[in-house]
């Protein structure tokens, strides 16, 4: 059956079908084919409580704070007072790209829309000051994908609802590996443009009394972020109410930036209910077709397998790692996540690893996913902020930031800590 299931999935997504519609069509085929039972008298149920959840609130709510901050011109302000703190660097402003992505991937939770915003923000200024387009384009790429690591994350709330683990602590766990991954391109940055400068363009300072008036434009995106994830760990708000508090501060900072109109609140408004409406359809059929797997027997079968070749649990996280990067090169993030984890995490438990821990390593790994062809979503929303060149050339500037990913998953892999240390500290 595992096999069918496979040929099943790559051959529908071939076909370029909805993603949404290909997990409820997989259901639809295992209940046919593998199950004695009717499973798909239990649909309705199924599609009720699957979408009747507190937690899944959050998700709109950080979808629609995001929103806000893109189109309101708060990313052109963050941006430019990056440019004034980092733009010394061997790199120059390649480095405001990587953190810019990195603040508003505290916002966001989305790795596509912290992307589409540093890539409509820093193209023009790319072309104006002359960087090469390959780095300077693939930073970007790689620097959004920060947006599901660093909290508050969208996939880290549907990992957590998914598995029933604590989003809480998923979200201390992704903060250390996130920064240390943001630190780690800025490294790969300077190094690259240490050895090959004319790809850093031109590397610029500025008064120190002008980086200190930049800061204005970076303190409310701190303290936005510091409000969120400070409410969820002093216990004030869930996520799912801190979300609404960060809805509530992000309207409050476009309206002290000018940034709030009538059209601003209208297209944001609008952007939220597609991306969520996407999301949720994702949601709804990978639990169907969970409960379809674990009705049919895969899961077990599945895990007979495993055992029948006598890996050690080091050696079955290393074919886990092989097959998320494999997977990656063809199937979406989050699809990926939520069609594997019903399979995946049942496995890796059971092998004594730690559900929150596996989380992040998961994240890393599809993170990698989203910036590796032919699928690789940030690839194409950079490529679409260009002016002129080809997406090869924003897949070759991504390299050395997909290596940089792979050498975190096994940093995660040897040190655990990196993940847990900070959740176990503040449990």
């Amino acid at each position: 059956m595992i096999g069918y299931v496979s040929v099943g999935l790559l051959g529908l997504l071939a076909l370029s079908i909805p993603v949404g519609i290909v997990l409820f069509l997989l259901g639809f085929g295992i209940d046919t084919f593998f199950s004695s039972f009717p499973l798909t008298r239990g649909l309705g149920n199924m599609v009720w409580s699957s979408s009747n959840s507190a937690t899944l609130i959050a998700i709109p709510f950080f979808v629609l704070l995001g929103e806000i901050l893109v189109r309101s011109g708060v990313a052109t302000r963050t941006y430019a007072a990056l440019d004034r703190w980092v733009s010394w660097l061997p790199g120059g402003l390649i480095h405001a790209n990587v953190a810019t992505a990195t603040m508003f991937s505290a916002t966001s939770g989305s790795s596509v829309a912290t992307a589409a915003t540093v890539a409509t923000v820093a193209m023009p200024q790319a072309e104006k000051l002359g960087y090469d387009p390959k780095l300077f384009s693939g930073a970007i790429a790689a620097g959004g994908t920060l947006g599901i690591m660093i909290p508050p994350s969208i996939n880290l709330i549907v990992y957590g609802f998914l598995t029933q683990s604590s989003i809480p602590q998923l979200f201390l766990a992704g903060l250390v590996p996130g920064l240390a991954l943001a630190l780690a391109f800025l490294a790969v940055t300077a190094i690259i443009c240490t050895i090959r400068p004319e790809l850093g363009g031109q590397r610029r300072t500025f008064p120190f009394p002008q980086m200190l008036r930049a800061l204005i434009d970076l303190i409310p995106i701190i303290i936005l972020f510091g409000l969120i994830v400070g409410s969820i760990y002093r216990g004030w708000a869930t996520p799912t109410e801190a979300a609404a508090v960060g809805v509530a501060g992000a309207f409050i900072i476009a309206l002290a930036f000018g940034g709030v109109s009538w059209d601003m609140l209208i297209q944001s408004l609008t952007g939220t209910v597609k991306i969520t409406s996407m999301i949720m359809l994702i949601v709804i059929g990978a639990s169907f077709l969970n409960f379809t797997l674990a009705s049919a027997g895969l899961g077990r079968e599945l895990t007979e397998f495993m055992n029948g070749l006598g890996l050690t649990p080091l050696k079955t996280i290393l074919v886990v790692v092989v097959l998320y990067i494999v997977l990656g090169f063809f199937i979406e993030t989050l699809s990926l996540m939520v069609v594997t984890i019903p399979i995946i995490v049942p496995l890796v438990v059971a092998q004594g690893y730690d559900v929150i821990w596996f989380g992040i390593l998961m994240i890393v790994l599809i993170e990698m996913a989203l910036i590796t062809p032919p699928v690789g979503l940030n690839l194409y929303v950079v490529q679409g902020a260009r002016n002129s060149g080809s997406l090869n050339e924003v897949m070759l500037g991504a390299l050395p930031y997909c290596l940089t990913m792979l050498g975190m998953a096994f940093l995660l892999i040897a040190f655990p800590q990196i993940a847990l240390w900070l959740p176990q500290l503040l449990q």
